[in-house]
């Protein structure tokens, strides 16, 4: 419940002040947290379902960080998570501090591929790969360099790692 929270209040009340300025698509945006006990399972570790929705936090603070929110809402635009998964690496614990690094690895006609890192005192934790979407409120899906080039960025994607590109074809993302 916690961090339903806090996606809520990163979602209406984006970190404070303007974009970063020079900050573009490309770039990492950093988020700093701290295990709670309410991330917490029966054994005294995060949650695998709290991982996703502290990932969900870290990409609404992305947003912000490229100043995205105005922009998408004048277009009646909004993403969603069309795919994910995670590989965990290493427990996050109660009251360990630990960073969300959240980039985007490229895009294609449909879908934005993002990589969210967790990291603790520079050991890696756990990594994600989200397959993004943005839709409209009348519900059409939005081609994803249409929203690089809202965002300002280039509209040719840079090649995706192989390991971004084999999983999207395995989950058949792009096709959907």
């Amino acid at each position: 419940m916690t961090r339903q929270i806090q996606l809520t209040i990163a979602s209406t009340l984006p970190r404070k002040g303007p974009a970063v300025p020079g900050r573009g698509v490309l770039d990492p945006s950093v988020t700093r947290m701290r295990v709670r006990p309410g991330d917490l399972d029966f054994y005294l570790h995060v949650n695998n379902g709290v991982y996703l929705q502290m990932m969900d936090v870290a990409r609404s603070n992305f947003l912000a960080d490229l100043g995205a929110f105005g922009l998408l809402r004048d277009k009646g635009w909004y993403p969603v998570v069309a795919s994910s998964t995670m590989k965990y690496r290493r427990s996050l614990q109660l009251w360990d501090r630990f960073e969300i690094t959240t980039r985007v690895l490229g895009w294609d006609e449909r879908v934005v591929y993002l990589e969210q890192v967790f990291s603790r005192g520079g050991d890696l934790c756990a990594r994600g790969l989200i397959a993004g979407r943005f839709l409209s409120k009348a519900g059409d899906r939005i081609p994803g360099p249409d929203v690089v080039g809202l965002l300002g960025a280039d509209v040719t994607s840079p090649e995706l790692p192989a390991d971004v590109r084999d999983w999207a074809q395995a989950v058949d993302v792009a096709a959907r």
